[in-house]
């Protein structure tokens, strides 16, 4: 691989996105070369500040602002249509993933042949000690597990974890999609569209630091888990 596009969404994160950025711009990628696509999606904080005082030690960086907040999916969007790699990935901006663990999905491209790798939590039993120690939590991880075990039985494809944020996707196959998704709808779509399109998807395991809503978490279980499920029944039917 010649070059890695790194698409990094921003809302609401003033406490972590300067620490990311530290973080990610540390990883020493086994690729030719990598741009940090930098999306701030209408943040009411000091996130859009935070990134613009940033001290970007490269050049292969571009910084996005949106007028109001989109949702993720919009932001993802507009990273791709700024993005020249050979290879996407989404790295969000609240650290709860390692980006070292994008090297994990380098790796696993190379030794599987596959074109397309995805991170997974969710190859383990629940963990009532730590990720789900909380019925909130271990309400993820069931809804997590459903919404998995769905997309394996509509598309024909076994995955064991649709909604991980880390998703290793060649570049001509997303420019050939017309996606749709503004919010966190956006993880079951792509799948469903890579799915369909014959894409066969490979996961390599990944280790998380889930965190709290108190922390700043925004994804709801309910409402999205519910929207989530309706991507992917509709796709399986249209486009």
């Amino acid at each position: 691989m010649k070059k890695l596009s790194i698409i990094i969404p921003v809302y609401n994160e003033e406490k972590t996105v300067g620490k990311l950025l530290k973080k990610v711009l540390s990883v020493k990628f086994p690729v030719a070369s990598v741009e940090y696509i930098v999306v701030d999606d209408g943040s009411t904080d000091a996130s859009a500040t935070a990134i613009s005082n940033f001290q970007f030690p490269i050049s292969n960086y571009k910084f996005i602002k949106h007028k109001r907040n989109l949702g993720k999916g919009a932001a993802v969007r507009t990273g791709l249509q700024k993005a020249t790699g050979d290879y996407i990935v989404i790295q969000d901006a609240d650290l709860e993933y390692n980006p070292a663990d994008i090297i994990r999905l380098l790796h696993e491209l190379e030794k599987s042949k596959k074109p397309v790798v995805y991170g997974t939590r969710l190859k383990r039993l629940p963990n009532l000690k730590k990720d789900e120690h909380t019925p909130v939590f271990l309400m993820h991880y069931v809804g997590n597990k459903f919404l998995s075990l769905t997309t394996s039985i509509l598309y024909r494809h076994w995955l064991t974890d649709m909604e991980c944020c880390y998703k290793l996707m060649p570049r001509e196959a997303l420019t050939k999609m017309q996606l749709h998704a503004k919010g966190f709808d956006f993880e079951p779509e792509i799948t469903a569209k890579l799915l369909k399109r014959g894409y066969k998807i490979a996961e390599v395991t990944i280790v998380t630091r889930p965190r709290s809503y108190q922390e700043g978490k925004k994804l709801y279980a309910l409402r999205d888990g519910t929207k989530a499920l309706w991507t992917l029944l509709k796709y399986r039917f249209v486009e």
